[in-house]
């Protein structure tokens, strides 16, 4: 068990932890890699600033919104409000929002290992850029589904063409009462697949996904695997810090490396087997390529 009070930010020189970073990555049997929030805001997708102004300046003006996050949670009085919001969140941070370039470049890290990747992101950066879907584990859900807001069955459903729709026809910070995505078993309203309560739908492919997870740690639980944190913050550490710290604790020829501008951090249990760089993700794996 990691202490709290044993936390430390031994970071070192910058270009001496790119040279230990760039040698695990070319040496480790395998790499797993976890993904934050960090590492799509270290690809311009930020959710506050010029960006949140940018798209939901009327939002702001409206209802005192001031960033995306808290967008998602404002108690809105209507589903065409909802879906107003909704549409246009998920239309500029998933169907338009591009593929990033610390997405694509870290893809040309780690294309010829054995890596999986284990991520809290919703926004589907990862498939844009590349890399393999059955080497993939969304575990927080996605911008692309939706589910019944009761969960009364274990299905998502594919959202695309409605967004598209809610998006273009939206007036006034509201969408056409006939766009309300109803639920097809229950006709409750639908929701989007993203974990905020115990209400999320774990379908057929979230399980999919995480027993191909799991199997990849254990096929490699003894071996020299790279344990690659990027951007993770400390909001849901239980899903990717924490067992990546417990499986380098328990596996000697492990390293634990995390990437992340600002909370660059390791146990002192496994300082010897950590490299932490507190720099921008891009950066850095740039000056690993290159």
């Amino acid at each position: 068990m990691f202490l709290k009070n044993s936390i430390t930010t031994s970071t070192g020189n910058y270009w001496e932890q790119i040279k230990r970073l760039r040698n695990e990555t070319e040496t480790a049997d395998a790499i797993v890699i976890g993904a934050g929030a960090g590492m799509s805001a270290s690809a311009g997708m930020t959710y506050n600033g010029q960006r949140f102004e940018k798209y939901f300046s009327d939002f702001r003006k409206k209802y005192g919104i001031r960033d995306m996050y808290s967008g998602g949670f404002y108690p809105y009085e209507t589903l065409e409000e909802y879906w107003a919001w909704w549409s246009r969140h998920i239309m500029v941070n998933r169907y338009e929002a591009g593929v990033g370039r610390p997405y694509t470049e870290l893809l040309e890290l780690v294309k010829d290992k054995d890596y999986f990747v284990i991520t809290t992101n919703v926004d589907h950066q990862f498939q844009l850029a590349g890399f393999d879907k059955n080497r993939l584990f969304y575990t927080q859900g996605d911008y692309g589904l939706w589910q019944c807001s009761n969960a009364c069955h274990n299905k998502t459903y594919d959202n695309e063409k409605a967004v598209r729709q809610m998006a273009a026809e939206q007036k006034d910070m509201k969408i056409p009462s006939e766009l309300i995505p109803v639920c097809p078993v229950c006709k409750a309203p639908m929701t989007m697949n993203l974990r905020c309560d115990d209400k999320f739908v774990q379908d057929e492919g979230w399980y999919a996904a995480a027993g191909r997870y799991d199997d990849f740690i254990r096929r490699h639980g003894d071996m020299h695997v790279l344990f690659l944190e990027l951007g993770v913050g400390a909001n849901t550490p239980v899903i990717i810090k924490y067992p990546f710290w417990q499986m380098t604790g328990k596996n000697p020829k492990a390293v634990y490396a995390c990437v992340n501008y600002g909370e660059a951090f390791c146990p002192e249990e496994i300082e010897r087997q950590s490299i932490c760089i507190d720099a921008d993700i891009g950066k850095v794996i740039e000056d690993i390529l290159h």
